[in-house]
């Protein structure tokens, strides 16, 4: 086992100072409250005192005592000493003059605080470390890093270096032999014979069957995309993906040996031990057959995207331009016919079918005219037609291309579909057979009737299939609709309504979500943390109930609201609001009042209003979740609370020489007490005290807000559900 996986500069790190502390590391962790000075005045003489509050603060930021408990930066020194009121720092010197004081001082403060020894935490310790490297996997450096904040935030003291390097190393390598043993135990021997052989190269072969596996068909074509079905078709025939794993194996744990398994040299995966080879060999063999099907669909949306679609349509846009000068033509000798038409309205009454001939042969032939007809049936689609189709003649005569995969897409790889895609994924799974047909009386270019699925025949392609005008040989156009399955097949499969199951990257999205036995296991405490029914239904028609309710009073205010507007587009618009020019009554109201105003300064009325709710005060609690350890904690929290108004530094406010207000003892109440959790502990008792002020019951039932000057009244709540458009 490997124990010195750790660097130089991380194991210089262990336990030990690495440079000064940050200022806020100052402010959190090296100030002393009431209890650290009042174990510290139990001790007489400066240097022993001074020793012992380096000793207190160093196991609180490092989680162990020095040996030396003098090696410790100035400024931490310097900190010390002037929280206790020693001048001259230096005769901390003499704390070491007796060996016994250093470690009667360690006692000490480890009863106090409740410091355990590591040796009573040892086995717990490992407990934690082999549970967290057998679910997560992480490596040695990261357990090591977990083990050290399991045992600061337990209360336990640090051991050596090499103590813990050792425990991390052998609970690690007990959890991966474990999970190799477990997952090779799931193998008969056929399956681990199949899984060696993997390794070896074939005869005649340049590559084992691994790196072939590997390294799949990467061209978008149809020949290619067969041979990655062969090759799923290949793998899926080893029956190792069916394996079902044990269901106390992580699955990323799983994962972590297929990643390594997809990149390690097969010579180098025959060197591992058995169980690890094997392990890694079969999450290898069970990730190459979800990567097989991931890279096949992969192909199938490129070639579709790509060399299908995409050039489909490029060539139909090359053959509109070219049959544009014929059909400009056409056009132009009907247009002529019809004016000549239009023109037969203002004759008289009793004007003769072949006097308009006459006029219409006298501007374009007959036979041009027949021929204009011709050629503009033949180019444009009928009116009900949604578009030209002309993509779709183009793709389907690519039907060599896709013809092998076609066979085997759905034989080789299960679909699963929705209400949507059902009738879609059918239309495709019967292609194989409906291909396969022959018959001595007609080509193989046409399918009969009964062997298609005639509901997915939608849209232009009818024209295709069905033929325009339409077949009367219960025939249809074979290419046309092996394009047409395949084109829904492919629209469906983007929207996931056909996925794959054995997939990753084309499986259903609603598969990952609990079900059954599962989710019954933990569907209480989801619902009680979301706040919601077990059954919607209640809840579904409560929200209707107040959205029809909600649309109705915005319904009502817009017909007497001649500021708010909705076009036809269904766009709603509002005018802008004109200032209201204020009277010279609310001018004069607001000097009298502004003069009537006393100048108080800020942090004295945050004192105030704190001195009005003592509950306030009493919410703030320490990180430890006990009740503070400070005299005069409102008057450091108000001195806070000011600067943080006033966004500004706690330099203007902090006064030297006043242990409330000093710069760091404010760093401290921050970073300890002026917490989010405790910040909402006590704002419902202000805002309770607030509500029985009568300014701000006369505003908004006691509901009021104010940001930068300005006061938002609350609305009541039986107001909260209703709209106001006024």
């Amino acid at each position: 086992m490997p124990v010195d996986f750790l660097s130089d500069s991380e194991a210089a790190k262990y336990g030990r100072y690495d440079g000064p502390p940050s200022r806020a590391e100052m402010e959190k962790i090296f100030f002393l409250d009431n209890e650290d000075m009042a174990l510290i005045k139990g001790h007489r003489g400066r240097h022993i005192r001074c020793g012992f509050a380096l000793q207190l603060v160093t196991v609180r930021y490092l989680g162990c005592f020095l040996a030396d408990p003098l090696e410790v930066p100035n400024e931490v020194l310097d900190v010390v000493a002037a929280q206790l009121g020693i001048e001259d720092p230096s005769c901390v010197k003499r704390h070491t003059e007796r060996d016994k004081t250093r470690l009667e001082h360690t006692w000490e403060i480890a009863k106090a605080f409740g410091l355990e020894d590591f040796a009573s935490a040892e086995a717990e310790l490992a407990g934690k470390v082999r549970a967290r490297a057998w679910n997560i996997g992480d490596g040695p450096t990261a357990l090591f890093q977990y083990a050290v904040r399991w045992l600061r935030q337990n209360d336990v003291l640090l051991p050596g270096i090499s103590t813990l390097t050792r425990l991390v190393a052998r609970e690690r390598e007990r959890a991966t032999r474990e999970l190799h043993d477990t997952l090779a135990a799931l193998l008969s021997a056929q399956q681990r014979a199949v899984l060696d052989l993997l390794l070896e190269v074939p005869p005649g072969k340049k590559v084992s069957d691994l790196e072939r596996w590997r390294t799949g068909p990467s061209k978008s074509s149809g020949p290619q995309i067969v041979k990655s079905l062969d090759l799923v078709a290949e793998i899926g025939g080893t029956e190792l993906g069916r394996l079902e794993l044990d269901a106390a194996v992580p699955q990323r744990r799983v994962d972590e040996l297929a990643r390594y398994g997809l990149t390690a040299h097969s010579s180098q995966l025959k060197k591992h031990p058995a169980s690890r080879r094997l392990a890694t060999l079969l999450a290898t063999a069970q990730r190459l057959e979800t990567k097989t099907i991931d890279d096949t669909l992969e192909l199938l949306d490129l070639l579709m995207v790509t060399e299908l679609l995409g050039k489909a349509q490029r060539e139909a846009d090359k053959q509109k331009v070219i049959k544009h000068p014929r059909l400009a033509k056409a056009s132009a000798w009907l247009a002529q016919a019809v004016e000549v038409l239009l023109e037969a309205e203002g004759w008289s009454e009793d004007v003769r079918l072949f006097e308009v001939w006459e006029m219409i042969d006298a501007v374009v032939p007959r036979a041009q005219l027949r021929s204009a007809v011709a050629t503009v049936t033949g180019l444009v689609p009928p009116p009900d037609a949604e578009d030209d189709g002309g993509w779709r003649a183009e793709m389907a005569s690519k039907y060599a291309t896709v013809s092998g995969f076609v066979k085997l897409l759905t034989a080789v790889i299960a679909f699963e579909a929705n209400a949507e895609g059902r009738q879609v994924l059918t239309a495709i799974q019967a292609l194989p057979d409906a291909l396969a047909y022959r018959s001595r009386h007609h080509p193989v270019t046409v399918l009969p009737l009964r062997l298609i699925a005639p509901l997915v025949v939608t849209g232009p392609w009818k024209r295709l299939v069905f033929g325009h005008p339409a077949r009367t040989d219960n025939l249809v156009d074979r290419n046309a609709y092996v394009f047409c399955v395949l084109e829904q097949f492919h629209r469906h499969l983007k929207r996931r309504e056909i996925h794959s199951p054995a997939s990753s990257r084309w499986r259903d999205p609603d598969a990952q979500l609990l079900k059954g036995a599962v989710w019954a296991a933990v569907k209480d405490s989801v619902l009680t943390d979301l706040g919601l029914p077990e059954d919607p239904a209640g809840l579904l028609a409560e929200h209707a109930e107040r959205l029809d309710r909600a649309y109705r009073v915005v319904r009502a205010g817009l017909a007497a609201n001649t500021s708010v507007t909705i076009d036809d587009d269904g766009k709603i618009h509002v005018a802008s609001v004109k200032a209201i020019d204020e009277p010279p009554s609310l001018i004069d109201l607001r000097k009298r009042v502004e003069a009537t105003m006393p100048r108080v300064d800020i942090s004295e009325a945050v004192v105030e209003v704190l001195g009005w709710c003592p509950k306030f005060m009493e919410a703030f609690t320490s990180i430890a979740g006990t009740g503070p350890h400070l005299d005069n904690l409102d008057i450091s929290a108000a001195a806070c609370l000011t600067a943080q108004a006033l966004n500004i530094t706690y330099g203007p406010i902090a006064v030297k020489g006043v242990p409330a207000l000093e710069r760091h003892r404010l760093g401290y109440v921050d970073h300890t007490y002026l917490r989010a959790d405790n910040y909402g502990a006590a704002n419902p008792h202000l805002i309770a005290k607030q509500a029985g002020i009568g300014f701000a019951q006369a505003l908004g039932g006691g509901l009021v807000a104010a940001i930068d000057g300005m006061r938002f009244v609350g609305p009541c709540p039986r107001c909260v559900d209703t709209l106001s458009t006024g």
